[in-house]
């Protein structure tokens, strides 16, 4: 996938600003903005406390049960009166400000009031009462879910249902309903390094995040049946269950996220569809001078539709995930195909590909470390071209029924 021709950059720049795409300052600090969706429906979000009984937490030896929480971005019926929710919650973004400058050492240490960026999603507003397709996002090791809004807004604005999944333990930072044992509402990952150079962290990070998004699949059921998976038992919107179609469910996911949905196609008959974001299909090797095990999904191939997507910054360029494409690829049948972006890096395909150049602008990133971090292509062309992309891969591939 080349690279989209942009004849107009000037008025793509404007329509994102106008969208809601530009930096704002206020008492001091900076407020990045997230460009608008596009589609036609107006959008609802809501979120999910989900207790897995059956599992312990595989980092937290003192917490007796697995949690998850998870976002949901839904076409909404009406959003009049119903609030914006933030892109981070007020306690995870605190958090998120220590930790983000350490996994990406461009990103400015003070400056930024992350709490204050708003999506265009309405917390709690009705949700259209017809059935849409479902689709799971994992972001990438580390990352909180709430990196992944502007492809997820996106997908919502145009009839699809989105949940998108923290893991924890794994994120940098995710916000509980309240403690419990083991730990406080706030749960800061336990990661101090790339869980890549540790073959064993490595293995149970993918494991587990399949295991979440399974499991998230499994409370969509009763959702879907009328019943209220929260284990806090929060309220939910209006018409929720009625907005799903789980006889059409697709997974995408960034990084270990794109693994994970990779390998999680694989292994669940119920997800029909996935889409890689640039995550590895194989394992770090063991030893020195090895190559490492691939997944099932890039050693037996998979016969439902896999989309692989990644950047000439970073794929492209890196041995392993070369090798583990390429022999995914190789299977017979049409099934897995794939795309690149031009002037990119790796989190390009996250809310920094909107965020980086806006804090470039400011004054708070240095050019270098913008094209580290997205690479040097224009948000103009890049936040459309991956939402293009991914919506389209899906729309063609969970069809109305």
């Amino acid at each position: 996938m080349t690279r989209r021709t942009v004849t107009a950059s000037a008025l793509l720049a404007a329509a994102l600003l106008a969208g809601g795409g530009g930096l704002a300052r206020a008492a001091g600090a900076a407020t990045v903005r997230l460009p608008a969706p596009t589609g036609p429906y107006p959008v609802g979000v809501t979120t999910l406390y989900l207790v897995d009984r059956a599992r312990r937490d595989p980092w937290e030896p003192e917490i007796p049960v697995r949690e998850v929480m998870a976002t949901v971005f839904y076409p909404a019926r009406t959003v009049r009166g119903y609030p914006l929710a933030p892109q981070l919650p007020r306690e995870t973004a605190e958090l998120f400000a220590a930790i983000a400058p350490a996994t990406h050492p461009g990103l400015p240490q003070s400056g930024v009031d992350w709490a204050a960026t708003m999506t265009h999603a309405h917390i709690g507003a009705p949700a259209r009462p017809a059935p849409h397709p479902v689709l799971l996002y994992s972001p990438g090791g580390g990352d909180p879910r709430g990196l992944g809004t502007l492809v997820a807004e996106e997908l919502a604005s145009h009839g699809c249902v989105v949940v998108t999944v923290d893991h924890p333990g794994d994120a940098c930072a995710v916000e509980f309903p309240g403690a419990m044992t083991g730990r406080d509402t706030v749960r800061p990952t336990v990661f101090r390094g790339d869980p890549r150079t540790d073959p064993a962290t490595f293995r149970t990070m993918i494991a587990t995040r399949i295991a979440d998004l399974r499991f998230v699949l499994d409370q969509l059921e009763p959702l879907a049946s009328g019943r209220n998976p929260d284990a806090a038992q929060r309220p939910l919107p209006e018409h929720l269950g009625r907005a799903l179609d789980l006889g059409r469910v697709g997974v995408y996911g960034h990084s270990a996220g794109g693994t994970t949905a990779a390998e999680a196609l694989y292994e669940d008959r119920r997800i029909a569809a996935a889409v890689n974001l640039e995550g590895y299909l194989n394992h770090p090797a063991e030893e020195p001078g090895q190559e490492g095990e691939l997944f099932p999904v890039a050693r037996y191939g998979v016969d439902r539709p896999l989309l692989l997507l990644d950047t000439d910054g970073f794929g492209a360029q890196d041995k392993d995930m070369r090798r583990s494409w390429s022999a995914a690829l190789a299977h017979p049948g049409g099934h897995i195909g794939r795309g690149r972006l031009r002037d990119a890096a790796h989190w390009v395909f996250t809310d920094y590909a909107a965020v980086a150049p806006q804090l470039q602008t400011a004054g708070l990133m240095t050019a270098e470390a913008r094209t580290a971090l997205v690479g040097a292509v224009d948000p103009a062309c890049s936040v459309p071209t991956v939402r293009g992309l991914v919506r389209g891969f899906f729309a063609r591939r969970l069809p109305p029924r």
